[in-house]
């Protein structure tokens, strides 16, 4: 724990805490669920939990409308609760990371409802982005810009008078308005927030749309459509055409203060949701002062081939090389579909993300894990009726949102709480999921559990693991393997059709059952 660098090759868990476990039988995952939960964490072998937000909220999206950043959501439970959560945590030698949304509030802070009171060109509005539309009226919006989720990026409020007004800028949903960073109020108050938790002995944070927050002076229209294609390309341009909705030069300024107050307070952790596909613009987020770590996502976005997966292999450690940053790897996290249903479902897709798993671990750099992850969970398949995500509706109900990769884990015992909840949970869980409980899991030294335990034990044990730079062995077609450069442990993993030699060495872990020295398809091994 008093490593300054910890996170360069620590595994992290992130947990969507309405979903992870409930102490009060509400329905809904709280801060106390999560401290009983403390033992099955360490049990499972990773070294910091990374917490989704759980600040004072009306819940439009579930948590990230973030009425006051500096107090815990009563659903959650309150500062007391969350104080005991890291105290325990900390016992059980678990760091514990929090979200931080700077790019927007909700429309129930108390700025904003300040700002609906003022009149335009207020000091209140300055701290979003009020602008009138266009048209002779002002009735249409001001850029043609749209939401990440579905529709214009601009709403239409009344003036204090009831007359039609001024519209104000929103990237995701309504009830997110964008804060306005070239106002110094805005930067103050995130200063504010960032010392009231680190003085709470919290050991970093991760940044919500880091990539986002500062905007072009005269917001341009952009050039091409940004709708998205579906839910988990959110971010993805339809060509290289830059975004003036995203990655503005001047949001490293905001990077740079962050560093700056972090460094006050050695050992703690900055790290950014960097959806940003240049490499060198991506590096830009990793420098010296700015971000420690910004969470890469081409292996999320590389679909099951060995050439594809190398590709974006070499292209995220090729992005933070040059600036002296460790890499981030995620396969899977709230906003986009679990590998398990991305990589076909059934037991092909269960079998793939078992084998990716064993992939990402074997990399050098900081490894993400999504509750549920561990247990092979795939998305569930839920009713139209009960679908929460803000996604549904604003996009008029043609992309069915993050819900399915949303819900609550399955722990132990049977429906409809299987452990998370005494009573109903929030998301329906569906009966699959009672054939994947922890409990159970636990077990059997066959699960997906009992794979991802081992294979985090041997990531911290095994001297293979040491070095921080790849080395790439010829390997048949649709299959690859590497090793760290100076180290005897060999990752093998086939995504051919056909069943391949395994590289020379001793087996000691396989994502699957070998056969003859063969590595089956859909399969990964890792090789002394």
């Amino acid at each position: 724990m008093a490593d300054p660098q910890w996170w360069r090759d620590a595994v992290v868990y992130q947990i969507y805490v309405r979903s992870f476990a409930d102490a009060d039988g509400d329905g809904v995952g709280d801060l106390e669920g999560i401290r009983a939960r403390l033992g099955y964490l360490e049990l499972l072998g990773v070294d910091t939990l990374w917490l989704t937000p759980f600040y004072t909220s009306p819940m439009a999206d579930h948590g990230y409308d973030v009425a006051d950043p500096r107090d815990v959501d009563p659903v959650f439970g309150d500062l007391a609760a969350f104080d005991r959560l890291v105290a325990d945590a900390h016992e059980h030698g678990l760091r514990v990371t929090i979200d931080l949304v700077p790019n927007h509030t909700s429309r129930e802070h108390e700025w904003f409802r300040a700002a609906l009171d003022a009149a335009p060109g207020s000091p209140e509005r300055a701290r979003y982005h009020f602008r009138r539309g266009r048209g002779p009226d002002g009735d249409e919006p001001p850029n043609n810009w749209q939401s990440v989720f579905g529709g214009p990026a601009w709403t239409r409020v009344q003036d204090p008078d009831g007359s039609p007004g001024e519209w104000y800028l929103h990237l995701f949903a309504p009830e997110q308005p964008d804060l306005n960073w070239t106002n110094a109020e805005v930067w103050a108050d995130l200063e504010k927030t960032l010392r009231f938790w680190l003085d709470r002995d919290v050991d970093g944070f991760r940044i919500d749309v880091a990539h986002g927050m500062s905007k072009p002076p005269d917001l341009p229209d952009t050039r091409e459509e940004r709708e998205p294609a579906g839910d988990d390309e959110r971010w993805a341009p339809a060509s290289g055409e830059p975004d003036p909705r995203f990655d503005h030069d001047d949001v490293h300024g905001v990077h740079r203060m962050i560093r700056a107050v972090l460094d006050h307070y050695p050992g703690r952790l900055v790290m950014g949701e960097v959806w940003v596909g240049d490499s060198s613009r991506f590096s830009r987020y990793v420098r010296a002062d700015e971000l420690h770590l910004g969470f890469n996502f081409r292996l999320v976005r590389a679909p099951f081939d060995a050439a594809a997966v190398r590709s974006a292999i070499e292209q995220s450690l090729g992005a933070v090389a040059d600036a002296g940053s460790s890499p981030g790897w995620t396969l899977s996290n709230h906003d986009i579909s679990r590998p398990v249903t991305r990589y076909g479902g059934g037991e092909a897709g269960l079998a793939r993300a078992r084998a990716m798993t064993l992939v990402e671990l074997a990399l050098p750099g900081m490894v993400f894990l999504y509750n549920g992850e561990e247990l092979g969970l795939p998305d569930a398949d839920l009713p139209d009726d009960v679908l929460q995500d803000p996604i549904w509706e604003l996009s008029g109900h043609t992309r069915r949102g993050r819900d399915r990769s949303r819900v609550p884990i399955p722990w132990e015992g049977s429906a409809p709480g299987y452990g998370f909840t005494a009573s109903d949970p929030w998301l329906p869980m569906p009966p699959e999921y009672g054939k994947l409980v922890a409990a159970e899991q636990l077990e059997d030294t066959g699960s997906t559990l009992s794979l991802v335990r081992r294979a985090i034990e041997l990531r911290k044990t095994h001297p293979g693991f040491q070095g921080q730079e790849l080395e790439w062995f010829g390997a048949p077609t649709g299959c690859l393997a590497f090793r760290r450069a100076g180290t005897t442990l060999v990752c093998a993993l086939n995504t051919s059709a056909e069943i391949v030699p395994l590289p020379p060495g001793e087996v000691i872990l396989a994502s699957g059952p070998l056969t003859d020295g063969m590595l089956p398809p859909d399969t990964a091994a890792w090789l002394a």
